[in-house]
């Protein structure tokens, strides 16, 4: 035990902090529907971080976070220019269909950098599972003191980043600036996401971010509860995962990506049970 607890208590505490101010994310997420916008901003902060190679960076260094960190406030004025002001009835191009372009282009961009890098495969897979592992004490604090102030800042303006994510048309009718809230939300969101891909992968970082909102928003309807219950789900997930990748000398980004799954997949067939037996 004390074994376990030496190797994988700072890993399970960094995901207790990335489902902190994830599963608050993946909510407004939900609402726009905008599920791969999370994947998107991750390869634009991958791309940034392979570039900075290029100039000798390494790639989990300040440096290489700095060019991740503009490459994705870049991708975060380009989604707010196109985010539809209408509504998705009355877009021609769905907003999905930009943050999908987006996604391969950057993806294929980050192939394209590393094929002629020395240990090109081996960052390609450490931005993908990332190194949750060997994160250390010192960067779960750095991290946490981040998330909780961009927590705090979404905290005070919670009426304004709620009513611009579920409902833009109301927003602006109440003279609410939409394009600069979303810029906010999304320059918010490409902080979170930097830091996170970096510490774990790409994968994980996407996982976290929508499957417990979706488990919560299954049973759940108001903010609160749903923040409550996709933190509970979060959790317990990441525990499962690190359990299991431990026992079984398993990847933990990985592990707790396919535990997420599993559960969620477990969880909607027991409501699904559980409705049917209660005639709903």
């Amino acid at each position: 035990m004390s074994e376990f607890l030496g190797l994988m208590a700072a890993p399970f505490c960094a995901c207790l902090v990335l489902v902190g101010i994830h599963t608050y994310l993946g909510l407004h997420v939900l609402e726009r529907e905008v599920i791969f916008v999370d994947l998107a901003l991750a390869q634009v902060a991958a791309l940034g971080a392979v570039i900075g190679t290029l100039f000798g960076l390494e790639m989990r260094g300040g440096g290489a976070y700095v060019f991740s960190l503009i490459a994705t406030l870049m991708g975060a004025v380009l989604f707010t220019l196109t985010r539809p002001r209408g509504g998705p009835a009355k877009s021609r191009v769905p907003h999905e269909a930009v943050i999908g372009i987006v996604y391969a282009v950057t993806a294929s961009g980050v192939i394209l950098v590393l094929a002629r890098a020395p240990r090109g495969a081996e960052h390609v897979q450490e931005l993908l599972v990332g190194s949750i592992l060997w994160v250390t004490w010192s960067e779960v604090g750095k991290i946490a003191l981040l998330y909780a102030l961009i927590g705090a800042f979404h905290w005070i303006f919670r009426r304004k980043f709620l009513l611009v994510s579920r409902d833009p048309g109301s927003a602006h009718r109440e003279g609410i600036s939409v394009a600069w809230w979303d810029f906010l939300f999304y320059a918010s969101f490409g902080f979170v996401v930097t830091s996170s891909v970096g510490l774990a992968g790409v994968l994980l970082v996407f996982s976290i971010l929508i499957i417990p909102a979706v488990a919560a928003a299954l049973v759940a309807v108001s903010v609160t509860c749903r923040v409550l219950l996709g933190w509970g789900f979060g959790a317990a997930g990441s525990i499962v995962g690190i359990v299991i990748s431990y026992g079984l000398d398993l990847p933990v980004g990985a592990a707790v990506v396919c535990t997420l799954g599993l559960v969620l997949a477990i969880w909607g067939v027991a409501l699904k049970v559980g409705a049917n037996k209660a005639g709903w």
